[in-house]
């Protein structure tokens, strides 16, 4: 052993110890000999007092290396722990026995070497793969010294009506086994590929090194054949011991997680969550199964083991309010049902033709969720079960979202909208127990491998359900559902219980889990009631999903136009006055990416579509900035129309508001110069009913480290947020979570603006889109507005090129007509662009233009400034330029 040879590792870490075993695989009296990365002695010179013991574990085919990070982390004098990473027998530089050692034995060993080094506690045991099984199997023997526990990728339980993993079956095959294990070094070299990114080299090289010679692999051959594919399996009464164990263990636990593990799937996190339901979970978009190596899982492990008391109880990170007086999500729908308007329209689809497709009254709205909510109880979905609705907006959403509500389910809303990766990547993350779709949605299903039993809409063929593996459909089962005897009415759900996973758009990264509780949905229906007064009775175009669900929450008669609405731009002038003919709509909700859309297919209304559309009172426009000429063409196709634009966020809806006379107030106080703070980005108003809003101010690097929040006019910084309707958690992102809240109190909403005098809030942009150019923070919204003022501009996007404190400021554009390739701009543009931003204070240094900026599929708006800088690098150094 050469310590000093193995990157990361502290030659003082190293080190062995003999063990008396116990273990059925040796006769009595046997002493083994361990080898260990401990970093007790390094703590004892430094004289540094642990808060606790690390006992981390590791699989097959890794060894005690995998946890140097964890070693290192313990070491600091900040946070001291001491770090035991055992190298277990057979494996890494421990003594190969010569046994076949099983599951039992590996627990029972590992508690000799706990015994021999004297840990009495408090201790939190770390594992990965079967070395988590081991480590759990390790802490249930162990109830009195431990703490906590960490898991990493791992399982405890092998589902009896699904296979081990296909890579494990390859492994265990007659034919591979032997050969790929131990005579050869293949299943080390297959595991070390799985890291992203690769493993330098002489990080596999530090892997290897206890793996040299086929007398050195016997125990990754034994790891591989003591997996217990079936009952009759020896180690799986062992599996099962354990596994069961966990549903009484009660101490913290933390589940950090690679959800691109061929391995160990999203599948075994979910039953680890059921049997933990206590435990943090983050989940790190991208990792894999190696995920120590893939990223820092030091920092959040430590950060978690700060939250630890004395008594290992985890110190309360949020404190619920009171549950009573709480009014439901659909509380409105069931009153106007049992009353007067029961009879009268409640929900509405159109057809491509303009006409009513399908509606539904209050009555037989709520007959219908009702019956539906009989069925789903029957097929076996209850409160907590997750149910992923992949149905596009409309009469059979509103059923069955209502119905899960009112069973208690959590209903997972990831729409289309995300492109065909974002979409398996939400729902694989969220790992659904059933999932309600049209046919096309159940056959990206099948193809896709996303989880949950499925459930088609409509019925459909024997042939056709074999193929999508749909067990029933709606129909189907509200059909049973209508038939049964009525029973005693389920409990209504706790309003702190979790009720609804809403995705984002993935226009900042790669979409997230936003967790709302009944609560929190009941807060959103109503600050949306109090701000824009739209009462029971109202009647509303839904050409923007979220609305579209809260519509009969409202109360008001809901229709969605015929539009693809995961295609905002789909939305014609034409189809929406049909829409708003069809109830005498009121209100319009729809995106700005549809109101462009609307306002270029004008010519294509009659007189009866002009007509219908002078009755619209209100439009709500979100998603995304809403520029005032935009507005203003659309306020004369709703002459009568109050125009707002609420800005909000999936975390957050909405937050401020501000309607077109707000804006051109805004916009002339900011010209005159006669409102301290106003301009430099878009101004999107006051907070709505019930909400807060405050900024932290940002650094001279462009961050915004503070924690204590300001509303001072001029001072730019992270906008937060605090509201009845902010969002319960992002959904197993733990550490995204603590990000969000780490200002008590608020939402950290990662926008960037500022205030004005009249206390209206102007967004500047996002806080990871800040260019630190020179001597300057530059955000980008406010030259951005200014560059799309011009006749030949559509959309304009200002990123950062080149290393942070010294960017480069470059604009690309999105130019109207479209340019036929894009690059570097004429001179005549790119000087119109300089001049336009110079007005704003900000110096372009180079203008590139593009035939169509990268946008959101949802909002069809948000620029992904991030893959534009990317580009813009390459192509001011020389690239071709390609498509961005």
């Amino acid at each position: 052993m050469v310590a000093a040879g193995w990157p990361g590792v502290d030659r003082e870490w190293s080190r062995e110890i003999a063990v008396a075993s116990t273990s059925a695989a040796d006769v009595p009296g046997t002493v083994r000999r361990w080898h260990l990365l401990d970093n007790a002695a390094q703590l004892s010179r430094r004289r540094l007092t642990p808060a606790g013991t690390l006992l981390c574990v590791h699989g097959n085919p890794t060894w005690s290396y995998l946890w140097r990070s964890l070693l290192a982390a313990g070491s600091d004098p900040v946070h001291p722990w001491r770090v035991v990473a055992v190298d277990q027998l057979d494996m890494g530089f421990s003594e190969r026995t010569g046994t076949f050692r099983r599951l039992a034995d590996r627990i029972s060993d590992l508690g000799d070497l706990t015994e021999a080094l004297g840990l009495d506690g408090p201790v939190v045991t770390v594992g990965h793969d079967w070395g988590g099984v081991i480590s759990l199997g390790w802490a249930l023997a162990h109830p009195q010294q431990l703490a906590g526990v960490v898991l990493t990728n791992t399982a405890v339980h092998q589902p009896s009506d699904s296979g081990i993993p296909p890579a494990l079956r390859l492994a265990l095959h007659p034919a591979v086994h032997g050969w790929g294990t131990t005579t050869s070094d293949a299943f080390l070299r297959v595991t070390h590929s799985l890291a992203n990114p690769p493993l330098p080299a002489d990080i596999r090289k530090a892997y290897m090194a206890p793996y040299r010679g086929a007398g050195r692999r016997a125990g990754v051959g034994n790891f591989v054949a003591d997996i217990p594919v079936d009952a009759s399996h020896p180690s799986f009464r062992a599996l099962s011991g354990v596994a069961e164990g966990l549903h009484g263990l009660k101490v913290p636990a933390l589940m950090l997680w690679g959800p691109r593990d061929p391995i160990f799937s999203d599948r075994y996190l979910k039953d680890l969550i059921t049997r933990l339901p206590h435990a943090k979970v983050h989940r790190f978009e991208g990792a894999g199964h190696l995920v120590a190596e893939d990223r820092d899982i030091a920092a959040p492990v430590f950060e978690w083991l700060a939250g630890l008391g004395r008594d290992g109880a985890l110190v309360p990170e949020e404190t619920k309010a009171e549950a009573d007086g709480v009014p439901l999500l659909w509380g409105p729908l069931t009153e106007l049902a049992a009353g007067a308007a029961g009879g009268d329209t409640a929900v509405a689809e159109m057809d491509a033709d303009g006409n009513v497709a399908r509606r539904l009254s209050w009555q037989e709205l709520e007959q219908s969720i009702a019956a539906l909510a009989a069925g789903l109880r029957a097929a076996g979905v209850g409160s907590s079960s997750r149910v992923s609705l992949m149905i596009p907006p409309g009469t059979d959403l509103t059923v069955a979202l209502y119905a899960c509500l009112r069973l208690g389910a959590v209903v997972v809303v990831a729409d289309a909208g995300l492109g065909t990766r974002g979409l398996s990547r939400a729902v694989k993350g969220a790992t659904p127990d059933f999932l309600i779709g049209i046919e096309r949605a159940l056959a990206a299903a099948a193809v896709l491998g996303w989880p949950g039993r499925r459930i088609s809409v409509r019925d459909v063929p024997p042939a056709a359900k074999r193929v999508l593996g749909v067990e029933t459909s709606l129909a189907a089962l509200a059909r049973h559902g209508s038939g049964l005897s009525p029973e005693a009415p389920s409990p209504a759900p706790d309003p702190d219980a979790d009720a609804a996973v809403l995705f984002t758009s993935g226009s900042t990264g790669p979409a997230k889990g936003v967790l709302y509780t009944h609560r929190q949905l009941g807060a959103m229906r109503d600050t949306v009631a109090e701000t824009f007064g739209i009462r029971s009775g109202a009647r509303l175009v839904a050409a923007f999903a979220p609305f579209a669900l809260l519509g009969p929450a409202l109360g008001a008669v809901s229709v969605t136009p015929a539009m693809d609405v995961t295609a905002p731009r789909t939305l014609t002038a034409r189809a929406l006055a049909d829409a708003v003919g069809a109830i005498d709509a009121t209100v319009v909700f729809a995106s700005p990416a549809a109101l462009r859309n609307v306002v270029a297919t004008r010519g294509g209304l009659g007189r009866t579509g002009h007509t219908a559309m002078g009755r619209v009172e209100l439009l709500l426009s979100a998603g995304a900035p809403v520029p005032e000429p935009l507005l203003a063409d659309v306020q004369g196709l709703l002459p009568q129309a109050s125009l707002h634009t609420p800005y909000g966020m999936t975390e957050a809806l909405p937050v401020t508001d501000i309607s077109l006379d707000g804006i051109r107030g805004a916009e002339g106080d900011a010209t005159a110069g006669t409102v301290p703070g106003a301009g430099n980005g878009v101004c999107v108003g006051l907070p709505v009913h019930g909400a807060r809003v405050a900024v932290v101010p940002l650094a001279a690097d462009g961050s915004a480290p503070g924690n204590q929040p300001v509303t001072e006019a001029g001072v730019t910084g992270e906008i937060l947020v605090s509201a009845p309707h902010v969002k319960q958690a992002y959904d197993r992102l733990w550490l995204t979570q603590r990000e969000s809240v780490r200002t008590p109190g608020w939402h950290r909403t990662g926008d960037v603006g500022h205030f004005d005098a009249a206390g209206r809030l102007w967004v500047e942009g996002r806080l990871a889109h800040i260019v630190t150019a020179p001597g300057a923070v530059v955000t980008p919204v406010g030259a951005e507005q200014a560059i799309e003022r011009l006749d030949d501009v559509g959309l304009a996007a200002v990123v950062g090129v080149g290393p942070p404190g010294t960017q480069a400021v470059v604009a690309v554009v999105e130019t109207v007509p479209s340019a036929r390739k894009a690059g570097p701009a004429a001179p005549h543009l790119a000087g119109r662009v300089r001049d336009a931003a110079l007005e704003t204070g900000v110096s372009i240094s180079a203008v590139l233009e593009v035939p169509a900026q990268p946008t959101d599929i949802r909002h069809n708006a948000k620029i992904d400034r991030t893959r534009l800088s990317r580009w813009a690098s390459r192509v001011l150094s020389g690239g071709r330029p390609g498509k961005p």
